[in-house]
């Protein structure tokens, strides 16, 4: 009976550490930091300044055009519901901090953010894998998750005001932008999806050799990738 009593004090003893201890493991990362930091934390601002510091180096230290977090929260928290949504829609592929800068920057140039989307896709072969090397062509390779060659890339780099190397196309943030600036540049110039898409397939003027021969700009391209992003219903 006494062993039994001590065995009960013992008990009684350790459940407050042990409720303790499964209320801790509990907590989300974010509840932990938002406690150790008291209520300034916020995980969203992190991924600013996060993606912040990514995009430096090709602003060349310039980020006036950037949305700050402080005066434009309303677009960041649009941003990461783009963001989680293509994370959960690539299957992990696409990394969240990609689709909010997708987002953030497609809604500058007004674009479709699930174009851009669905056209890194098609152009990675599924994988948006930004270290991505395209097969050898006549006028040489095409590089990153976006498949910009080097002939193309420069000018579109200086179009949307970033530094250019040609390491840059590796960066998954670079490639996000100048596709979203090439696109934007190509609907401007043919006020048309059908063939702004198949001019960044093919070229403008592949494009409009493509028109010559089949009397129209719907390449199986364009109209799969319009086709694809019209199944994105996010807001």
């Amino acid at each position: 009976m006494e062993r039994n009593r001590k065995k009960l004090i013992s008990l009684c003893l350790l459940g407050p550490v042990i409720g303790l201890f499964l209320y801790t493991n509990h907590l989300t990362n974010g509840q932990l930091e938002e406690r150790a930091y008291g209520n300034s934390y916020d995980p969203l601002e992190e991924d600013y300044e996060h993606i912040k510091e990514e995009i430096a180096m090709f602003h060349d230290g310039s980020l006036d055009s950037f949305p700050s977090y402080e005066d434009n929260k309303h677009a960041w928290e649009d941003a990461e519901q783009i963001g989680d949504f293509l994370h959960e829609e690539s299957e992990g592929h696409f990394e969240e901090r990609w689709g909010m800068y997708l987002g953030l920057i497609a809604e500058q140039e007004d674009v479709d953010p699930f174009l851009v989307y669905e056209l890194l896709k098609v152009e990675s072969g599924d994988t948006f894998d930004e270290n991505a090397i395209g097969p050898e062509t006549k006028y040489g390779h095409a590089y990153g998750m976006a498949q910009f060659m080097t002939n193309t890339a420069p000018w579109i780099a200086d179009m949307a005001s970033l530094d250019y190397e040609k390491d840059y196309l590796f960066n998954p943030y670079y490639a996000i932008h100048l596709s979203v600036q090439y696109l934007s540049f190509l609907h401007d110039q043919y006020d048309n999806w059908d063939q702004a898409l198949t001019a960044y397939h093919r070229g403008m003027g592949g494009m409009q050799a493509y028109i010559a021969e089949n009397g129209h700009a719907k390449s199986e391209y364009a109209v799969m990738i319009q086709k694809q992003a019209k199944t994105h219903d996010l807001f």
